[in-house]
């Protein structure tokens, strides 16, 4: 089953599942932003819009887009979009392949996503891509640290990934690819260390 297919199915219990279990870690990684006067802010892999609610309290960016492969999670997003006081573009796409221009980004943001896809790593190079120099890349997921065992997550994951997300990706390979990306913030969030909040800058030069 496609990972559209799999969150078609999925969104209509999405917020009751999810909006519990990671609210506050997700309020926390959240309130790194700070304002986001005159930025443009994506958001990829924005779900249901869960982030949208904090957005709208504190950061405000100038301009938001977000981006999702399922119709069913943007349509859900959609709801929440009329409360949002900064302009808000929905679009439908893949992660993998973002249909924005390079650099075109001051802030992007990453939450439970780079688990879900089948290569985080293209993920990881569409998002600096489309950031511009200096900007901002905020994360929040489950990370298995270098060498962990975990041999129970190791194991669940092909299932698991099948059905809604991975349990053995390990952020530092990504970011080792990624020598424009400096890592300026990596602190648990969530469930002993597993679930991170990370911030990433991209280099000037």
């Amino acid at each position: 089953m496609s990972l559209k297919h799999t969150y078609t199915l999925w969104a209509p219990l999405y917020d009751a599942l999810l909006r519990p279990a990671t609210e506050q870690a997700r309020a926390r990684n959240l309130a790194e932003l700070g304002s986001l006067d005159n930025q443009r802010l994506a958001l990829i892999g924005i779900g249901s819009g869960l982030d949208l609610d904090w957005l709208a309290q504190h950061s405000r960016p100038a301009h938001a887009i977000g981006i999702d492969l399922t119709p069913a999670m943007l349509h859900r997003a959609a709801r929440r979009q009329h409360a949002c006081p900064f302009p808000l573009d929905l679009i439908q796409g893949d992660a993998m392949t973002l249909p924005l221009a390079s650099a075109s980004c001051d802030t992007v943001l990453l939450h439970l996503i780079l688990a879900v896809v089948p290569q985080p790593e293209r993920v990881l190079a569409e998002a600096s891509r489309i950031l511009k120099p200096g900007g901002r890349l905020l994360i929040f997921d489950k990370f298995l640290r270098p060498g962990q065992t975990a041999p129970v997550r190791r194991a669940l994951s092909p299932l698991l990934g099948a059905l809604a997300t991975r349990t053995n990706v390990e952020f530092e390979p990504l970011l080792a690819a990624h020598p424009e990306l400096c890592c300026q913030r990596d602190e648990p969030l969530l469930a002993r260390g597993w679930f991170r909040g990370i911030t990433l800058q991209k280099s000037i030069d």
